[in-house]
């Protein structure tokens, strides 16, 4: 069985995040989700990594699971960091995720971060002033072993390419170390056909996270690797997929309809206005209702830095991957009910247990199983999904998009 993994989640001690986030329920929800290997988060975080160690045992060589062996879920180290710095004489907000092969190297890391006077115990995700470049240069100094890849990295805000504060390539980000990124995270607001218009992150490898907040938002986005999931694969088998993009170790990600993304196309979120890359040229960047600067999403980002413009040519670079949208939207869009609603829960569950998992019933469960274990709308919305027969209206400015899907034909 392929094993699948989410590197970027965060814990209860993340601002903004839930406080069911406890390692025994992240563990829990992922066995649901069908995810074998997820990010223990916040590493960073004193309170966090008391609770890392507590509930986790190495089983081997950088692979964790709780203690007593109460869960298949296997954890890998992975936190997130924010920087804010200044670079080129502008403000740089950037994401990073750091992967550490043992608890030894991430106590190391904590130390190095602390003797530079960063606070890390306002925030799992830490908030600090060190750059990009010497994150990079603090972890390989740390262990060769320690891998940073930038987080969403076209998300406007805190992002390495981001239109707010971020760079117009990794080699402006990261200087002489760049050779040393091997991987960038895409972000919700973009898939590996946007990324493949890039020809520079050609050899770069493209992970997909769900960046969850959350218990219900884990495995929005994911990552198939070729390992087998049941194997006595070690956190330097993940390593070397990230590395070396051309093993195809990496099968395929999970991704979420980019659309779909919050900041997929440019708006102003208060005046209810969003508008494409090519309107916001007209505009000159400004919204038509208050005058006041748009925010400037990720597809136009993704024009702005194209240098492939042939879409032939585009897809046959892009890197394999495939949609989903996650189960109890998806039911919730069949019912025409609202994501809270208690009449998703029960049908949710029927198709887990009948099923196996999330993944399975999104990706490989025949639609006439799904029928026999839901219902014919629920199929069908389904079927829609696994045939991209989607409409799509995009989102910006930090209101995410919506899908609407025709209903079945009586």
């Amino acid at each position: 069985m392929p094993l699948i993994a989410d590197f970027h989640i965060h814990s209860k001690f993340s601002r903004a995040c839930s406080k069911n986030l406890t390692l025994p329920n992240i563990a829990a929800a992922c066995e649901v989700k069908g995810i074998d290997l997820v990010a223990t988060s916040d590493f960073t975080h004193p309170a966090w990594m008391k609770h890392v160690e507590e509930e986790l045992e190495e089983i081997r060589p950088g692979i964790f699971a709780l203690t007593g062996a109460r869960s298949k879920t296997k954890f890998l180290l992975v936190t997130e960091i924010s920087s804010i710095y200044s670079q080129g004489g502008k403000v740089r907000r950037v994401h990073n995720l750091i992967f550490a092969p043992s608890l030894a190297a991430a106590k190391k890391f904590i130390l190095v971060l602390e003797s530079r006077g960063c606070n890390l115990k306002s925030d799992g995700r830490p908030i600090i002033g060190l750059s990009s470049i010497e994150l990079l240069r603090i972890c390989q100094e740390i262990s060769p072993d320690m891998e940073l890849v930038p987080a969403h990295a076209w998300t406007p805000w805190y992002s390495v390419f981001g239109s707010k504060s971020g760079f117009d390539s990794l080699e402006e980000c990261f200087g002489d170390l760049t050779p040393y990124v091997h991987a960038i995270e895409t972000g919700l607001s973009s898939d590996p056909l946007m990324n493949a218009q890039v020809k520079a992150l050609d050899e770069i490898l493209l992970i997909s996270n769900s960046d969850a907040h959350s218990l219900e938002k884990l495995g929005r986005e994911a990552n198939i690797f070729t390992i087998d999931c049941t194997s006595a694969y070690t956190y330097a088998d993940i390593l070397c997929a990230i590395r070396e993009k051309k093993s195809g170790v990496l099968q395929q990600t999970i991704e979420f309809f980019p659309e779909e993304g919050k900041y997929h196309i440019d708006g102003h979120a208060v005046c209810n206005f969003s508008c494409t890359p090519q309107e916001t040229k007209k505009l000159h960047g400004l919204c038509p209702v208050c005058k006041k600067s748009l925010t400037v999403g990720v597809l136009s980002r993704v024009i702005d830095l194209s240098t492939r413009k042939n879409f032939d040519e585009v897809i046959h670079s892009a890197q394999q991957h495939t949609y989903i949208i996650p189960l109890a939207e998806l039911i919730a869009f069949a019912l025409h009910v609202g994501p809270t609603s208690k009449k998703i829960k029960p049908i949710y569950d029927a198709l887990i247990a009948s099923c196996g998992s999330e993944f399975e019933v999104l990706l490989h469960t025949p639609i006439e199983k799904i029928s026999a274990n839901s219902s014919q709308e629920i199929a069908h919305v389904l079927f829609e999904m696994r045939n991209k027969k989607l409409k799509l209206i995009s989102g910006y400015d930090g209101i995410f998009g919506k899908i609407l899907i025709e209903k079945t034909k009586k």
